[in-house]
């Protein structure tokens, strides 16, 4: 089952898909170096601060296992405000990655020899979004016609 990983660092996110599962049975806010997922992330520290399963359901930190629970959830993680007082069942999942995970988010501690910039290049375009805008002239302004 293959993995999406989202790594982030300074703003910035880079995607890696993962074939292997040497993540399995790690859980949300452990901390791992980065030659378990790959030899290009030697010297990395890295920590998984998040995730989701096949359904899209959240891994929640606070609960063990990997099974998924309906918990009542007041504010914070996973809520949007809609009053007070007003507590909801969300359903989550448990913090431990499984097979039955999808998506997992890491965040760099410590960068490595390489940078991620190097590690993906082809992520690290500019977009049209991120390039500077050319500025257009101003227009002219017809002189008024006298008669």
């Amino acid at each position: 089952m293959p993995f999406k990983l989202n790594i982030s660092e300074k703003g910035k996110a880079y995607k890696l898909e993962l074939q292997e599962e040497s993540l399995v049975g790690k859980s949300v806010g452990d901390k791992f170096t980065g030659s378990d997922i790959s030899h290009d992330f030697e010297g990395y520290e890295l920590e998984i601060t998040g995730g989701s399963d096949l359904a899209g359901f959240p891994l929640h930190k606070g609960t063990e296992g990997i099974a998924l629970r309906r918990i009542l959830l007041t504010k914070g993680w996973g809520m949007r405000k809609k009053g007070p007082g007003l507590r909801l069942k969300k359903t989550i999942r448990g913090k431990v990655i499984s097979v039955t995970t999808a998506q997992i988010n890491i965040k760099v501690l410590k960068s490595g020899k390489k940078s991620l910039a190097e590690i993906f290049p082809d992520q690290n375009k500019a977009t049209e979004a991120d390039a500077p805008k050319a500025e257009s002239p101003a227009p002219e302004a017809e002189a008024p016609v006298v008669a």
